[in-house]
């Protein structure tokens, strides 16, 4: 009878043991995954209708926290767009400054981060031109453009990562391909031997010169497109919908999420979400998981 009751104790005790271990591996996993998006929230437009900010905005919010994503890269906001964000995404922290003057003015490309997960360690702003350093619009490019960075270091295990996002102009083309360069300049020159991701609407199809110039092999330096790693993807082959305007044929794939040095992309979605009937926005939300 003793010997049956000691048996029974063992196997508890084992099986306790690989509860414990399970969740410490679990744990440690989930301090090394990082849960990422880009995210064209589109601009407050009065024009736009029935998809005006104010039938979106919770929404955005309710699916930013559903998906629970760690840090995020969006586009399009204006301040008072920000500040809704920022009140209603109590985890969240973010950087980033408006355009036009540096501070306030124009559209942000903000980084939101949580704050209970990663540090802020350094963060700026650079503008895509040939002043980069102060308020400026570059080569043929119709605006303002920006490249918001963040140094960033995660609580747990103390790891230090690039995370760079933006929004380039959407039609002058030598716009594109200098801010490409500036970009990975920049990018190597900020980061030295950190890992990278860059999240952004690039306004650049698949097959153009700037993406080949983004791409293209460099050694310890080279950046890679998140959906072409990919374990498991999933969405539709577009992130531009118009609001589902947009005829299929017409719609395009502009908005990535690009790495360098990660050790694995679990997963790559395109968002085509709705609610009430209602996208999110213009743009379909970017989502990777990925380990650092």
């Amino acid at each position: 009878m003793v010997f049956k009751n000691t048996q029974k104790m063992n196997k508890c005790i084992v099986l306790i043991l690989l509860c414990v271990l399970k969740c410490l591996f679990m744990t440690a996993q989930d301090n090394h995954t990082l849960r990422t998006m880009s995210f064209n929230v589109r601009y407050d437009n009065p024009k736009d209708g029935i998809n005006n900010w104010h039938n979106r905005k919770e929404n955005i919010v309710k699916m930013l926290k559903f998906y629970d994503v760690d840090i995020i890269g969006m586009q399009e906001l204006l301040k008072h767009q920000l500040e809704y964000l920022e009140g209603n995404l109590k985890a969240y922290r973010y950087v980033g400054v408006g355009r036009e003057d540096g501070k306030i003015k124009g559209e942000f490309a903000p980084i939101f981060y949580k704050k209970e997960k990663y540090r802020l360690v350094d963060s700026g702003t650079f503008w895509l031109s040939e002043t980069p350093d102060s308020v400026s619009k570059g080569w043929d490019a119709s605006f303002e453009r920006i490249v918001t960075w963040a140094i960033m270091e995660n609580h747990q295990t103390k790891k230090h990562f690039l995370f760079m996002n933006t929004h380039f102009d959407h039609r002058g083309r030598k716009s594109k391909v200098e801010s490409v360069k500036l970009l990975k300049k920049r990018a190597e020159s900020i980061a030295e031997d950190l890992a990278w991701i860059i999240t952004g609407d690039f306004n650049l199809l698949p097959d153009t010169e700037s993406m080949q110039i983004l791409l293209e092999s460099n050694g310890f330096y080279t950046i890679k497109n998140t959906y072409d790693l990919a374990e498991t993807t999933y969405g539709p082959n577009w992130t531009v919908c118009g609001f589902d305007n947009k005829p299929f044929e017409e719609r395009e794939v502009i908005d990535y999420i690009f790495v360098k040095g990660v050790k694995k992309i679990y997963k790559h979605g395109v968002l085509a979400e709705k609610a009430n009937n209602i996208f999110l926005s213009d743009h379909c939300p970017v989502f990777v998981e990925l380990e650092l």
